[in-house]
């Protein structure tokens, strides 16, 4: 009787690990099958709606033309940014594509990174009238619109900033706008986008990180993907090599941002 039982236990196993494998994210993309990626999706310009409501934006771009070079369709799942990784970890979905350069500790110990497909560095933001706010030392005491497990959030509370919790980042420049908030700290692409499509915002650039502190985004997986993260990765080469990189930066950015 035990031995029996002992025995369906153990083919219970063996299937549930089979299927488990046979679902894992190598397997979908040998099998050119379906892959799932978070992203925001109010993240403009990378991840954003356009006027006709598609979700669209450089790193959603960059990922669907991922896809095609695998031969893999793409699922996207929107997301609030404080909830994503916990979502990646979770299994929600595959990947996540939402400008991610994974600098901590923590998160490099938890998930991997392809091929950096963009480079970008830290930029600040304060209102147009504010000029107590130039360098990093004077961020200390300020307050600080920053969502709370970015890598931007992260910077603000090493500057011993006054953190104003937020969702993402036009509620953070909405709060400066208010005067509930003094500043924050976000990508310098997005932030420089932001200005362009807003020049009576009555925000400015107070401070931006020099050009050999810029780090590389790129699509983030768990670990224990080596398999599949290495053909991702290869699909970015492949496309920065052909030009297609640098013809998505040009559209959203008007230059490569795909070279350091």
């Amino acid at each position: 009787m035990f031995k029996k039982l002992a025995f369906l236990m153990t083919g219970v196993l063996a299937f549930a690990a089979s299927a488990q494998a046979a679902d894992s994210l190598i397997d979908r993309i040998n099998n050119k099958g379906t892959i799932t990626v978070g992203t925001e999706g109010t993240y403009a310009p990378f991840t954003y709606h356009d006027a006709s409501g598609k979700l669209t934006g450089y790193d959603v771009e960059v990922t669907r033309a991922v896809a095609e070079k695998l031969g893999v369709k793409v699922e996207f799942k929107e997301t609030s940014w404080d909830s994503m990784m916990a979502g990646l970890k979770a299994g929600r979905f595959d990947m996540v594509a939402n400008q991610v350069a994974l600098t901590t500790p923590e998160r490099k110990a938890t998930f991997d990174k392809s091929e950096s497909y963009s480079w970008s560095g830290a930029m600040m933001l304060v209102r147009q009238e504010d000029n107590s706010i130039k360098t990093l030392e004077d961020v200390k005491g300020r307050k600080a619109a920053q969502t709370l497990s970015s890598n931007y959030g992260e910077l603000a509370t090493k500057l011993q900033a006054k953190i104003v919790p937020i969702d993402g980042m036009a509620q953070g420049l909405l709060l400066i706008q208010q005067k509930r908030a003094d500043l924050t700290f976000n990508d310098s692409l997005a932030l420089l986008d932001y200005l362009k499509k807003n020049p009576n915002s009555g925000l400015k650039t107070a401070w931006e990180a020099p050009t050999d502190e810029k780090v590389g985004a790129g699509l983030i997986v768990n670990k224990g993907n080596e398999e599949a993260l290495a053909k991702i990765s290869a699909a970015i080469v492949e496309l920065r090599n052909e030009g297609t990189l640098k013809q998505l930066g040009e559209q959203f950015f008007g230059r490569d941002i795909s070279v350091k």
